[in-house]
């Protein structure tokens, strides 16, 4: 299918780096401190691990494509960047919607 729109990764990089400083917000308030600094580990490492897994996909594979094709095949990078991700959308839930003291 080729390559991912630009606007698809204006926006995965876009949430990232919104993720990034609601993450140190919520540190600097001392709300979910341990949840906090877990997002930023993950911010940091689901992308370079994603982008290093995806070097070796096949022609005419977009990233996503790849992505979703090594985790029906069990790869244990797709599963962990896939895990990551859900928990950067939990953090995400907990931080929106958690009541303030």
């Amino acid at each position: 299918m080729g390559d991912l729109p630009n606007w698809f990764w204006a926006l995965y990089y876009f949430f990232l780096l919104i993720t990034l400083g609601a993450t140190i917000f919520s540190i600097t308030k001392r709300k979910l401190i341990g949840l906090s600094i877990v997002a930023i580990m993950i911010s940091v490492t689901v992308p370079i691990v994603s982008l290093l897994s995806s070097t070796g996909r096949g022609d005419g594979m977009n990233e996503f494509e790849h992505f979703v094709s090594q985790l029906q095949q069990g790869a244990i990078w797709s599963i962990l960047v896939a895990i990551g991700y859900l928990f950067l959308l939990v953090w995400w839930a907990l931080f929106l919607f958690k009541k303030t003291d």
